[in-house]
């Protein structure tokens, strides 16, 4: 138990502590995982990708294990494909897309309005020693010394009350200085048809908003409710507008995370606006559809899966007695797969079989397991293995096994699509970019995660105080 204790705290400790002071990490030649065309992919760029979000279809394997090199090998090769659909976007020049050109101006503007407003709030976070003065001789007995206790409590105060008076004047704050005039009479919904996208709704800081500029956001089915609703929208998007003014003003707009923050929309936007317009011109005819089906039908299909419970005797007179014996309740199905089974892993599976498929096992142990009812106990049944006495304790029906069936179709469409789209994404690696992995560099990166995680465990089993308290930590953060 103490050494399971040590390895446990210990394998937190390197999950969450990898990238700290003992192994930091740079973006270095040596981080460099592979290079498509003249884009880096970099282990610090998988690395914060597989341990910060979740990622669709992967786990998240523990440090130093073969199965996070496994996990690490399919980021990379997805990264590979991303960034080649994203240089042939550029090739065919999508990033001059009218559409995208506007999506990237209106994330950029409401990222930049989001970063100003965090800075302007946490503005609330400061207190000084004359606040807290302050606030001592209006909250407490005359001749009250502040102590070490008291002290975060007072500050805690003060920050709360600072934050909810800066959030309450926020709007006044922006808008100190100017006129802001709404044409409210150019605002009534049912002249929705009638007005001109040229026509001025509203003016403020030099600044005329029309109605085609805005339309999407105001004659929403919410805010086509009633104009006040409308009106509250209209302001904020004037808000956002002179956020993202301030934010230019005071230099937001030349932070790291704001052009790591562009870059990355920018990115993440082409591929996926080019995937979907390859998937659109790959759309397959109802007969190519029915010809990719029956040739992967195999795959495609899911025929009936059951779980099984199941006890295997030497003859079909001992699997008689047996069955009769639970049949009277005399024995259940546990016991007699941990004592009469002659299946050498039935002491640790308790006759769990698991899930099989219709199709797949003996031919008379198939037939039966699938002609059973639910919790129905079977009569014995010979394969080469032996007798078997058979309970279905679950089961899961068939799918995707008539083209006919809307949903077979559209489980057939997406996997034609998938395997349309990697056979172009193939050509461009072969054909059009340069790829270039360094293998030598993962590998040598995934030896010393081991190394690390080896060298943090022996630590944990030397200070095995040390690990109880970090487990402790877990635990209190998940309950």
């Amino acid at each position: 138990m103490k050494r399971t204790l040590t390895l446990v705290a210990g394998c937190f400790l390197a999950t969450s502590a990898w990238s700290e002071a003992q192994q930091p990490v740079s973006e270095t030649t040596s981080d460099i995982l592979a290079m498509v065309g003249d884009r880096e992919i970099t282990f610090p760029q998988l690395n914060t990708q597989l341990n910060s979000t979740a990622v669709v279809g992967l786990s998240t394997p523990a440090l130093g294990t073969p199965e996070r090199r496994t996990v690490m090998l399919t980021l990379l090769d997805k990264a590979i494909s991303v960034n080649l659909l994203y240089l042939d976007a550029i090739k065919k020049g999508m990033q001059t897309d009218p559409q995208f050109k506007q999506e990237m101006q209106d994330y950029a503007n409401g990222t930049l309005a989001g970063l100003y407003r965090k800075h302007y709030l946490k503005t609330a976070n400061s207190v000084s020693e004359k606040e807290i003065a302050d606030y001592i001789d209006k909250h407490f007995a005359k001749g009250t010394e502040l102590d070490e206790n008291m002290r975060p409590v007072v500050e805690a105060k003060i920050r709360k009350a600072k934050y909810i008076k800066h959030k309450a004047g926020f709007r006044e704050h922006i808008r100190a200085g100017m006129h802001v005039k709404i044409h409210t009479e150019h605002l009534q919904i049912e002249d929705d048809n009638l007005r001109s996208d040229d026509q001025m709704i509203a003016e403020f800081d030099h600044t005329r908003m029309t109605w085609g500029e805005s339309k999407k956001y105001l004659s929403t089915l919410n805010n086509s409710i009633n104009i006040e609703r409308r009106l509250e929208t209209l302001n904020q998007l004037i808000d956002n507008k002179l956020l993202t003014k301030k934010g230019h003003q005071i230099g937001l707009d030349r932070e790291r995370s704001y052009l790591s923050a562009l870059d990355e929309f920018n990115h993440t936007r082409l591929v996926n606006l080019h995937r979907s317009e390859l998937v659109r011109g790959m759309e397959p005819t109802e007969q190519a559809l029915r010809d990719y089906y029956e040739k992967h039908r195999k795959q495609i299909a899911f025929n009936e899966h059951r779980k099984l419970q199941m006890v295997v005797l030497k003859d079909e007179k001992t699997a008689q007695a047996i069955l009769e014996k639970m049949k009277k309740g005399e024995l259940t199905i546990y016991q007699a797969a941990i004592n009469h089974s002659i299946d050498p892993r039935a002491k640790q599976t308790l006759g769990d079989f698991g899930w099989v498929e219709e199709g797949t096992g003996f031919p008379a142990l198939d037939e039966l397991a699938f002609a059973l009812e639910m919790g129905e106990l079977s009569d014995p049944v010979e394969t080469p293995a032996g007798w078997h006495i058979v309970l279905v304790t679950d089961q899961r029906a068939s799918r995707y096994t008539d083209i006919k069936d809307d949903e077979t179709q559209l489980q057939t469409r997406r996997l034609f699509l998938k395997e349309r789209l990697n056979e172009y994404v193939v050509g461009l690696r072969k054909k059009d970019y340069p790829v270039v992995v360094y293998q030598d560099n993962l590998n040598r990166i995934m030896q010393q995660e081991a190394q690390w995680i080896a060298a943090k465990s022996k630590e944990m089993e030397a200070n095995p105080e040390r690990a109880r308290m970090i487990l402790d930590e877990m635990r209190a953060l998940v309950e």
